[in-house]
């Protein structure tokens, strides 16, 4: 887990149970990899969302979750998020709470497992510029509209990661 080189990520069958290992770039549509994404709300019931960097070889400038990645070997979806939630937003030490898991297939071809984690809106980010272009709280309804008139400021995974936060 912390070489420079490309990590190993698992490989995985239909029942996300592992059966090898590849570095990200050999990744091909028919393999199945796990990745890991993060909600992150404040006190006003506003999500999070990160806009990806400009210099990202995938879905360069689009909307997101406020932290995702891809799980690697050695890591479990918890502690893969715990690494990107750091990394990207500067964020440690949160509360997590299990979201859902899912399916994902089209062009990325993976298992998408979700955490919650609650911040207060005054909560200091130190954004990771190689990952993140910037950050903006919004409310529930107001991102979905957004996503809704303009689906390609987001991925194509949008409407699906904002769900669950309504407690």
């Amino acid at each position: 887990m912390g070489s420079q080189k490309e990590g190993q990520c698992y490989i995985v069958d239909e029942n996300d149970q592992v059966i090898g290992y590849k570095p990200r770039s050999e990744i091909q549509s028919a393999d199945i990899y796990r990745v890991s994404g993060l909600l992150v709300v404040n006190e006003y019931n506003e999500m999070l969302i990160a806009q990806r960097s400009f210099s990202k070889e995938y879905d360069p400038g689009k909307w997101g979750p406020a932290a995702a990645g891809t799980v690697e070997k050695g890591e479990t979806y918890e502690t893969n998020i715990r690494k990107e939630a750091k990394e990207e937003l500067g964020l440690e030490n949160l509360d997590l709470k299990l979201g859902p898991k899912e399916r994902k297939f089209g062009g990325h071809n993976y298992f998408a497992q979700r955490f919650i984690a609650r911040i207060s809106k005054d909560t200091p980010l130190v954004l990771q510029k190689e990952e993140v272009a910037a950050v903006r709280w919004v409310s529930r309804a107001d991102l979905e509209r957004d996503v809704r008139e303009h689906p390609d400021h987001y991925f194509k995974s949008a409407p699906s990661y904002f769900e669950g936060i309504d407690e």
